[in-house]
């Protein structure tokens, strides 16, 4: 226990930054031959039947908090020419950055978690109840949407599920809501980027981890040395700088949020 702890208050306070290493996975990916595509460059493309590269990278990243890094992660990419996928939640919104992200020819889009909050809100702890529901929490997912498109100016296309504390006690994961395709062609999206669809395109699918994991299953950097054909990496801000005010708010947030519920 004391040594999950203190893991735990070094990933989120005392980690040094990672950033030098986010542009050296940048850096290999490209000098190995990779194309860089976001996840609305791939979904369109294979909409368009286009023929795949031999070899493409897929940068996603859920911007849980941590804006301010995310940021520093954006300009690492401008700086190499890549292109990437940034997914916003409702809590770190920051339509300044999101339009210079879609101007730059990345995509920012929606980070949702509507089962979750719904289910917080209206105190209810039993998947089945809260399916009872769906009506309701995707008419707040579609106002949430249009709220989006309307104050970023263009038409999101693609969106990624959030995995809050809920979801996990629940045993009930957000994308579920848009299992209902009907609501999807109302909401005008082409993907959720847990589709089946859209995984089985790839050849190695990569997430950070807190210290000292760092990566899982495998390390990126192995990924591409190994010469994985088309990979999928997904991050998030908090792995690679920390931000001690970020933490703090998103921990009393959610304490906040479990007493309540």
């Amino acid at each position: 226990m004391i040594k999950k702890v203190s893991r735990r208050i070094y990933s989120d306070y005392l980690m040094p930054s990672r950033l030098e290493e986010y542009e050296r996975v940048i850096v290999e990916a490209k000098i190995n031959g990779y194309e860089h595509y976001s996840i609305r460059d791939l979904v369109e493309s294979l909409e368009r039947n286009e023929m795949i590269p031999q070899k493409i990278f897929v940068h996603r990243h859920d911007i849980d908090t941590d804006v301010k890094t995310a940021r520093m992660m954006f300009e690492i990419e401008k700086k190499h020419g890549i292109r990437s996928s940034s997914y916003f939640r409702l809590s770190t919104l920051d339509f300044e950055l999101m339009k210079e992200i879609e101007e730059f020819g990345s995509e920012a889009s929606y980070h949702f978690e509507e089962i979750a909050t719904y289910a917080k809100r209206k105190h209810i702890k039993n998947a089945t109840q809260v399916r009872k529901h769906f009506a309701a929490i995707q008419d707040d997912f579609l106002d949430n949407l249009k709220m989006i498109e309307e104050k970023l100016g263009s038409k999101i296309v693609t969106v990624a599920s959030h995995g809050d504390f809920a979801n996990r006690k629940l045993k009930i994961i957000n994308h579920e809501l848009l299992d209902d395709m009907s609501f999807r062609q109302r909401c005008g999206l082409k993907c959720e980027c847990y589709d089946e669809y859209l995984m089985k395109n790839f050849d190695s699918r990569i997430s950070d981890k807190p210290y000292p994991v760092y990566y899982a299953p495998e390390s990126v950097f192995d990924a591409i040395t190994q010469g994985k054909k088309h990979i999928y990496f997904l991050t998030h801000p908090k792995q690679w700088k920390t931000s001690a005010i970020d933490t703090t708010k998103e921990s009393i947030a959610r304490l906040a949020e479990s007493v309540r519920w």
